[in-house]
């Protein structure tokens, strides 16, 4: 048997139908950027999270930077993000001018709040005015801390920016006002999504969205995502080309119908995952954190021989991935910023044990059991389910 990481044709085949017609009703009516297509997207998806508007974007890191230029992020500033993210995080503060400050993880692979509140502790009078604000990222589908990093961004005055690339559905309980969680993206003053195709919830190309409840930041955004225009040719301020194409709109709003579903079947088959995996003592299983609705982007295990695991998996037809293998701090991209090795121990650690599973809501209970049966045979376990 061969297990891909990720299937995209058998979801397209699954509403190939409705898919089809969606992207011929763009081509028939030649509304190929934005257009009502876009718009219907942006009204569903902002119901979908609870936020009051939404803009749909080219891509996910478009949407960190479209936000973080709307908020005034620029030069000589800094804003703090978590060390183990996709660079698109750090990325979109370093294109406003502005330098990412890392903070570690914790054991749920996002930013560990102990250690930000001791880097907000342990700056000096003239690092705090330098700093503008902070990014949580709700990493593989597990949502951040959202509670205490809202307090420590507002006792510090700094802006709050969630990025939700991979958390699509993902919800917070507990002291939230909705009995039912509150989604991610709605915490801060602006959440950010990626559509990316292998994400939850994908287009077929580059497309992104930012959601917020804050009008005079809507409209920044807005103003800022078509060229600095409200009026065609008419431009208010520099812009820049951040606007979703219509086919992407088109294939956005067909899947919105069905997230719903696919997040459950994800849920499901992380809770198989975790039930043939719990007697795998060299195995770590991703844990769920109180209160929190994880959305499974993906299914990521820890273990000491993660290299000849992978290429024992490959070897027997399970597709793997590595999310990610290098923290921000040891990029060279970032290598100005002066952090050595041993200066973020838990991302550095992670970074030589993590492997993603094959994740995706059409994997099957029998993939599921042949994946598991494959990492025991190479633990020598022989038991299989």
């Amino acid at each position: 048997m061969n297990v891909p990481f990720v299937n995209l044709k058998i979801q397209y085949q699954s509403i190939k139908p409705e898919i089809d017609a969606a992207i011929q009703d763009v081509l028939d009516n030649a509304a190929f950027i934005m257009g009502p297509k876009v718009r219907a997207f942006e009204e569903g998806f902002a119901r979908m999270h609870a936020a009051t508007y939404c803009i749909g974007t080219s891509s996910g890191t478009d949407s960190l930077h479209l936000a973080l230029w709307a908020l005034g992020i620029g030069h000589a500033d800094r804003v703090i993000v978590p060390v183990n993210t996709f660079i698109a995080t750090a990325e979109a503060v370093s294109l406003c001018g502005a330098e990412p400050v890392f903070v570690d993880c914790d054991d749920y692979f996002n930013m560990d709040v102990t250690k930000l509140r001791r880097t907000l502790s342990t700056m000096s009078s003239d690092e705090l005015a330098q700093l503008k604000g902070i990014i949580p990222v709700h990493l593989y589908g597990q949502p951040a801390d959202m509670d205490e990093i809202t307090a420590l961004a507002r006792e510090y005055g700094l802006v709050l920016i969630e990025d939700c690339a991979q958390a699509h559905c993902a919800k917070i309980s507990g002291n939230a006002p909705l009995a039912e969680g509150k989604p991610v993206g709605t915490f801060g003053l602006v959440g950010c999504f990626s559509f990316y195709p292998g994400k939850n919830l994908g287009a077929y190309g580059e497309a992104g969205a930012v959601v917020t409840h804050d009008p005079e930041t809507y409209k920044k955004m807005m103003l800022i995502h078509d060229h600095g225009a409200l009026v065609r040719y008419h431009h208010d301020v520099p812009g820049h080309n951040y606007r979703m194409e219509g086919i992407q709109g088109a294939v956005l709003s067909v899947k919105l119908k069905y997230i719903t579903s696919w997040t459950k079947r994800r849920q499901e088959n992380a809770s198989l995952y975790h039930e043939l995996l719990k007697d795998v003592e060299e195995v770590t299983s991703p844990q769920i954190k109180q209160g929190r609705t994880h959305s499974f982007h993906l299914y990521v295990i820890r273990t000491k021989r993660r290299d000849d695991l992978m290429k024992y998996l490959g070897d027997h037809g399970v597709s793997t991935g590595l999310h990610y293998p290098v923290p921000l701090h040891l990029q060279k991209a970032y290598s100005h910023l002066g952090y050595q090795e041993g200066d973020f121990p838990v991302a550095e650690q992670m970074a030589g044990e993590i492997l993603s599973l094959p994740m995706y809501p059409e994997l099957t209970e029998e993939q599921i059991h042949f994946v598991v049966n494959q990492i025991k045979d190479f633990f020598g376990k022989k038991g299989w389910v």
